[in-house]
Order: C-alpha cells, then sequence, then structure tokens
C-alpha cells in the first residue's frame, strides 16, 4: 500500500525524537546511578581512611579504658551482635507472619488498619520507639538490660520486615499457588511449601534491609541498654553496643577517643557488609 512522503517522515521524526529521548533518559539515570555509588564510594573512602590507623587485635578485643591507656570495642562488638541476635530473634519472626498474612489472608478492615499501622511504625522516629520501651519494660524493672535494647530494636525492625515479605510474596506467580492447590495441597501448605520458598530471596533482602537500619541505630539504646564498659552475656543488665560507644567516643574532647569513634564506624559498617554477603550467599538460588 502506497503510503504519502509526508506520512513517512512524520513517522520518522517521530522515531528518531523517541529514540533521543530514549537515550537522554537512560544517560540520565545511568549518570544518576554513578553519582550515588561515586558518593557512597567517597563516603566509605573517607571513613576507611580516617579509621584504620587505630584498628589493631587489643582494639577489636579490648574493653575501654581511659584515655593514654589504649582500649578497645570488644565489648560493644559482642554487645551489637547479642542485640541484633535478640532483636532478630524477636522482630523477624513477627514481621514475616505480618507479611504472610497481609498477602496471603489479608482482606477486609482488619487487614488495612495493621497495613496502616506497619506504614506507619517506619516512619516513626526511633527515639520515640526508645521512650516507650523505656516506659513499658525499664521503668518498672528498674533496670536498663540488653532485652530492653532488643525490644526496641525489634520494633523498628517488624515493620520493614512485614511490607516487604508482603509485596515480595505478592510478586510471586499465582500459577505456582493454583498448580499446588490443584493437587490438594491445603492453603497453609501451599504458604509454606511453594510461596514461601520462592519469595525467600527478597524477604531475606528485606531482614538484611531491616537489620543494617537498627544496626545504626544509637537513641532507642540510650534509652533502654544504656551502656556498660566491660564485657556482659546477661539479658537483664546493661550492655555496649557500637553505636553508643561511637556517640560516647564522638563527643569527648580527646582526639585519642575521636580516631577510635571513627575505626568503631569503620567496625560496624565492615560487620554490616559481612551479615549482607553472608546472607545473600545463604539465599542465593542454586541452578
Amino acid at each position: 500500500m502506497f503510503k504519502p512522503e509526508s506520512m513517512t517522515t512524520g513517522n520518522n521524526k517521530a522515531d528518531s525524537a523517541r529514540r533521543t529521548v530514549s537515550v537522554m533518559m537512560t544517560t540520565l539515570t545511568a549518570a544518576c546511578a554513578l553519582f550515588a555509588v561515586v558518593i557512597l564510594l567517597l563516603i566509605l573512602g573517607y571513613i576507611a581512611a580516617r579509621g584504620i590507623g587505630s584498628l589493631n587485635l587489643q582494639f577489636l578485643t579490648d574493653i575501654p579504658r581511659p584515655v593514654g591507656e589504649g582500649g578497645g570495642i570488644g565489648n560493644a562488638i559482642v554487645g551489637s551482635l547479642v542485640l541484633l541476635v535478640l532483636s532478630s530473634v524477636i522482630g523477624m519472626p513477627l514481621g514475616i507472619a505480618t507479611g504472610i498474612y497481609l498477602a496471603e489472608f489479608g482482606v477486609g478492615r482488619f487487614a488495612g488498619v495493621v497495613r496502616f499501622m506497619a506504614d506507619t511504625l517506619t516512619g516513626i522516629p526511633s527515639i520515640v520507639v526508645g521512650v516507650f520501651v523505656y516506659t513499658i519494660i525499664v521503668l518498672p524493672f528498674r533496670q536498663f538490660s540488653a532485652f530492653a535494647g532488643g525490644v526496641a530494636l525489634a520494633l523498628i525492625m517488624i515493620p520493614i520486615v512485614a511490607r516487604t515479605t508482603e509485596e515480595m510474596i505478592r510478586l510471586v506467580p499465582a500459577s505456582l499457588r493454583e498448580g499446588a492447590l490443584a493437587l490438594g495441597a491445603p492453603q497453609w501448605r501451599v504458604t509454606l511449601g511453594v510461596v514461601l520458598p520462592a519469595a525467600m530471596s527478597g524477604i531475606a533482602t528485606g531482614a538484611m534491609l531491616a537489620v543494617a537500619r537498627v544496626s545504626g541505630e544509637t537513641a532507642p539504646l540510650l534509652f533502654t541498654a544504656l551502656n556498660y564498659n566491660d564485657f556482659n552475656y546477661y539479658l537483664d543488665q546493661p550492655i555496649a553496643s557500637l553505636t553508643v560507644q561511637i556517640y560516647n567516643y564522638s563527643i569527648s574532647p580527646y582526639d585519642e577517643w575521636h580516631a577510635q569513634a571513627w575505626a568503631a564506624t569503620l567496625v560496624l559498617m565492615t560487620l554490616i557488609l559481612v551479615i549482607n554477603i553472608a546472607v545473600r550467599f545463604f539465599t542465593r538460588k542454586r541452578v
């Protein structure tokens, strides 16, 4: 069929304009991604440059000591791991269970309220969570404790894990559910045996985002776990943490403690990186 030359020319101009816009937007998004990566590398490099000089085995294993006597953050590393494990044990099962309910069974007004509360809790300042846990746990027992710190971090973790779990489960194709149901599997078996394994990689990523978020929290721990200048493994006693230790060192007037604060920041970043790599490794899809 014959097409007028004007129509062909118009189509060519439109295609050329679309290609130009596509190239421009692709270049812009690539430039933005490169800019974000460069900024991140600059921050990480600056922290590493400031903190690497104070890192040694004694610093990683010793406890804090007076200015001029060295000391380290061994108790803070152990305390942070205890708090992360405790908050994960409390927060992740509740968050994953909430996400499963919202994605698989959550219909009606109650599910809407739960979803709204999860979104609201995600935006609440962490210091408010710390004051809340201080009121309901620390004051009644008249004792700062690792347990209170773990509960505070778990409350921050739950809505993040819940919403991520819900979104990841919703991405699982409906054909997988229908196939399992057609074979006679009950709904709970389909959810646990088919849906969850298919969404596990995304759920693990969301869980690591939650761990990374709570790993850098300081304000809730000041109201709950407080601090302790020695090793402590009792959940009903105050416990040290890297974030509080960094805070204490950074506000001090001593250059030695400032250098130790940079080194502790580097250790905290490395700890989060190792956790993320480990989870990625164990949740990767095996061919």
